[in-house]
């Protein structure tokens, strides 16, 4: 061996040859960075090729909704139906066409992004698809009592729902964290064509959800003297043949909401599985993080499920009270107060929950996920819809003339909409980026420099100049050393178990309950209790926003309709999607 102050030849030669290298790496990044943006051309233009044959699709079916919505006597709900039903076969067609080209290709390893969804999120939406096949059972009921005078459209479209439906799943279970990397152009349009399907069918559903409550909106107006109002709800001219078609179309609003869900759902994580197409995936990032362990929840389960039972209690009280007029007004002021409680609690646990994260002080993660980003967006996109609905009811509520009980309530209750949401964002998205907390203090504890000649120790690496024999060839190793010591009539002996190795890793931090863990873990079930409540309530029918006359009085009957349209549809999404994320914080905190 010769020390680095006696070898001033070998050191000038190794910091020149080091000068050579870090040149070279250079020269490779430039050439590497200049042949990859020479290969991203193709990529990039399929990726807006395909954008804009999902955008223009999702252009046609909303022309035809709003021609169908007015009622023209061309444009019926047949053609609408129509149009959809041959993007559900076109749909089919591709997932089979991929799921036997991957069968096809089982010796090639398909890489797949971890964080592209998880199983408890795919088995959500197996639920939902399941309330989706009741809806398409009763659809086809409905078809089968008025077959003699409804198109046959009527009776096809569920059917094919159905089958679409099935498959989707399927595909949504075993190919939706796959990163595709052959075929790119084509399964891009493949995707793409999916994720305008699915939002071309929330559309629909949300356009029949819209209608049906606008149309109850209508008779309970009607019912109390207002004029110049009629309830546009066209029936078959036939009779039904069966004794349950009334049955089967009462029960279709119920299942709504959870159809409306589903295909909102999968159509995001189709987007997820559209941007991983043709990317590179950066394996030390993508490792599935592990849940931890739930230790000490109680005080948020018990509050959340008394929020989620007294929600129940308010929604079936609102829905008897809101018909008649001697009791509706407060119906509508009952809501408003048990809506401020609720909205306080949450705003306070979230604030909670900030307060926590400020006094850990853990960095943020920064590596490239799609799905992560994803949710962020559209947590953003998704509030813009009940943010617009409060700001209208604030200017109803200061410019109005009339003072009803609840003119007040509804003031605070809009304010605390807006708040209670930015500061639920924030809350959600600083989860979502933090790393976790246990991975990187067992880093910080490990021992800088390990015993370099300790047999025993498995966390030595090997060392540059020495060979340690005993670590490069455990086994071997052994062998030699116990018959060399038995030789001498020295026996020491070799570690045979793994778990007879001392962790130099702090066993007492890791094993005993960390209180702000606790703490968040409470907070977090609290607001997914919330947030179910929240999604509810408009949901299954209580829509003071209908019932309280002051924005329709300030904005007009029309204008009004078509906000609330635009921004309860969102707000259903808004609160479901932040049950999901929720879900996932309170997996990983």
């Amino acid at each position: 061996m010769c020390l680095n102050k006696y070898c001033h030849s070998s050191s000038s030669s190794s910091s020149s040859s080091e000068r050579d290298k870090k040149t070279f790496a250079k020269i490779k990044l430039k050439l590497s960075s200049s042949a990859s943006s020479d290969a991203d051309y193709p990529q990039k233009n399929a990726q807006i090729l395909s954008g804009q044959y999902g955008t223009n699709l999702l252009l046609i079916g909303a022309a035809l909704m709003l021609a169908v919505a007015n009622h023209d006597p061309f444009v019926k709900e047949e053609h609408l139906l129509s149009f959809i039903t041959c993007l559900m076969i076109l749909q089919l067609a591709w997932m089979m066409w991929y799921i036997l080209g991957r069968n096809r290709q089982k010796n090639a390893q398909t890489e797949k992004d971890v964080h592209a969804t998880t199983g408890w999120i795919r088995g959500g939406l197996t639920l939902l698809a399941l309330m989706s096949l009741i809806m398409d059972a009763f659809r086809i009921g409905y078809y089968v009592g008025y077959q003699s005078c409804v198109s046959a459209v009527l009776g096809v479209y569920p059917v094919i729902h159905a089958t679409h439906t099935m498959a989707q799943v399927h595909f949504l279970w075993f190919h939706i964290k796959d990163v595709v990397k052959s075929f790119e152009t084509f399964e891009r349009f493949g995707v793409i064509h999916a994720v305008f399907t699915n939002l071309l069918l929330w559309c629909n559903g949300v356009m029949s959800e819209a209608e049906h409550f606008l149309n109850n909106h209508i008779r309970r107006l009607s019912a109390m003297g207002y004029g110049n109002l009629t309830e546009e709800h066209h029936k078959p001219v036939c009779n039904c043949t069966t004794s349950v078609c009334t049955m089967f179309t009462s029960s279709l609003y119920y299942l709504f909401p959870f159809n409306i869900e589903y295909h909102i759902f999968v159509s995001a994580m189709l987007f997820v599985m559209w941007k991983n197409i043709g990317r590179t995936i950066d394996h030390s990032s993508n490792q599935k993080r592990l849940a931890t362990k739930t230790q000490g929840l109680s005080v948020g389960p018990i509050l959340g499920l008394l929020a989620l039972a007294s929600t129940i209690g308010i929604l079936v009280v609102y829905i008897t009270h809101v018909e008649t007029l001697q009791t509706r007004q407060s119906a509508v002021s009952m809501f408003y107060i048990f809506g401020i409680v609720l909205l306080l609690c949450m705003c306070c646990t979230t604030a909670l929950g900030l307060f926590i994260y400020r006094m850990d002080q853990i960095p943020l993660d920064t590596s490239k996920n799609p799905s992560r980003q994803l949710d962020s967006e559209l947590l953003f996109g998704s509030s813009v819809g009940s943010w617009l609905m409060s700001w209208c009811s604030i200017v109803a509520v200061l410019s109005t003339n009339a003072s009803p009980p609840y003119r007040w309530t509804n003031l605070i209750y809009s304010v605390l909409i807006v708040l209670e949401k930015c500061m639920q964002n924030l809350f959600v998205i600083e989860s979502l980026y933090r790393q976790q907390g246990d991975k990187q203090s067992e880093e910080l504890e490990l021992p800088s420099s390990p015993e370099i000649f300790s047999v025993t120790s498995s966390l030595a690496p090997p060392y540059n100049g020495i060979i340690n024999r005993a670590y490069e060839t455990p086994d071997k190793a052994c062998v030699t050393m116990e018959s060399e010591q038995e030789e001498n009539g020295q026996v020491y002996g070799c570690p045979r178990k793994p778990s007879e190795v001392p962790l130099p890793v702090g066993k007492k931090e890791v094993d005993s309950p960390n209180v702000k863990r606790q703490i968040l873990k409470n907070l977090s079930v609290f607001l997914i209790m919330c947030n179910i409540s929240l999604w509810i309530l408009p949901a299954f029918g209580c829509r003071p926003q209908y019932d309280n006359g002051l924005e329709q009085e300030t904005f007009g009957f029309s204008i009004w309709t078509t906000v609330l349209n635009f921004a309860i549809p969102l707000n259903l999404f808004y609160r479901m999607h932040s049950v999901a994320s929720l879900f996932e914080v309170f997996r990983r905190v």
